[in-house]
This record gives structure tokens, C-alpha cells and sequence, in this order.
């Protein structure tokens, strides 16, 4: 007579060692590991207008505050072009639908690791006021920047936290939180 194996527990065993594995390599693959993650540049160009309702900006102010915000997600300096654009007011009045028009450098996993540009995985939490009343007349321009401009990073992770409604400042109502491929800061060499 054959004795009978219940094969289950080891099944069991194997599905939770494999389990762990993938979490573990999840966990390393998120902290971009010590080597940090290689990656090349890309070109990016797209155009922005910015449709709000509580806060109005003009041409001038919009190309100012959008800059800043590629800056924050890492487009790279030395190329970065942000262009105002069908703009119907004066320089520096507000304007019904004001516009952006951007060329730009963005970092993307790369498959050769020898023409790699050093970088790694970095928490960015974009800031865009002096305080938290200020933040918050900005939340439909952190929302469409979520919907809009973020896409054409490499990022993952992302947050955000949306309470925005038109015409009240809610402070600390809108938050924009996410895991962004940045370019290694250069050594600076000694003198």
C-alpha cells in the first residue's frame, strides 16, 4: 500500500519564500539600491494652459511658477526652455487662460548601463507657496500639474491629496508627493 504525501505545506512554504523574495527585491528595487538607478535623457516638449477658477496667474507668473516646478521634478537646467504664449493681457496681469509652451530634459531608465547618467529615486514634494494660505491657492494649479505634466517624468509613487475647492483657501488641503528619477549631484572636487 502507497502512503499518501499531502503535498500542500510545501506548496505553501514555496509560495511564501517566493513571496518574500519579490518583496525583498520590491524593497531594493524602491530604495533604488546602492548603485542608485541607471538612466539617460530625454527630450520632452509640450505646451500648458493653465483653467483656474480661484487663482488666476498671469503669462509672465505662470512661466516663473512652471519652471520652478520642472526644476523640483528634475528637468535638467542647462536646456530647460519655458516659453509664455497666446497670452492676451500685458506682461504681468493676470490673463483668462494664461499658457506655457516647454522644451525640456527628462531622466528615463536606461538599458545601457555604460552610457548612463548616475541617478536615483528621490521623494519630491512640490512646495509652490511660502505657507500653507499661499499653498493653498495654488491646489487646481498643483491638480493639473498631477494630470498633465508629472506623466512626462519618470516617477512612481504618486500622491496626491486633493482638496481643492474654488473660490476657499483650504491650508494644507492639496498635496502633491512623489518618487521621482533624479540625476546624481556631481562630486565637487577639492581645492
Amino acid at each position: 500500500m502507497r502512503e499518501r504525501t499531502d503535498r500542500r505545506p510545501f506548496k505553501s512554504l514555496a509560495a511564501a519564500a517566493a513571496l518574500s523574495a519579490c518583496l525583498h527585491g520590491a524593497a531594493w528595487a524602491d530604495s533604488g539600491g546602492e548603485n542608485g538607478q541607471p538612466a539617460g535623457w530625454a527630450q520632452k516638449e509640450f505646451r500648458f494652459i493653465y483653467q483656474g477658477i480661484t487663482t488666476k496667474y498671469s503669462c509672465d507668473g505662470l512661466r516663473d511658477k512652471m519652471r520652478q516646478i520642472l526644476l523640483e521634478f528634475g528637468a535638467r537646467k542647462q536646456d530647460l526652455k519655458v516659453y509664455d504664449y497666446g497670452c492676451s493681457s500685458p506682461s504681468g496681469r493676470p490673463d483668462i487662460f494664461p499658457a506655457v509652451s516647454v522644451k525640456m530634459s527628462v531622466l528615463v531608465p536606461a538599458d545601457n548601463a555604460a552610457d548612463a547618467v548616475p541617478s536615483h529615486w528621490q521623494p519630491v514634494r512640490l512646495k509652490l507657496g511660502n505657507s500653507s494660505l499661499d499653498e493653498a491657492g495654488q491646489c487646481e494649479l498643483i491638480e493639473q500639474v498631477k494630470h498633465n505634466v508629472l506623466p512626462l517624468f519618470t516617477a512612481r509613487n504618486v500622491d496626491l491629496q486633493d482638496f481643492c475647492v474654488p473660490h476657499q483657501l483650504l491650508p494644507g488641503g492639496t498635496r502633491l508627493v512623489a518618487k521621482v528619477l533624479m540625476a546624481d549631484q556631481a562630486p565637487t572636487s577639492a581645492k
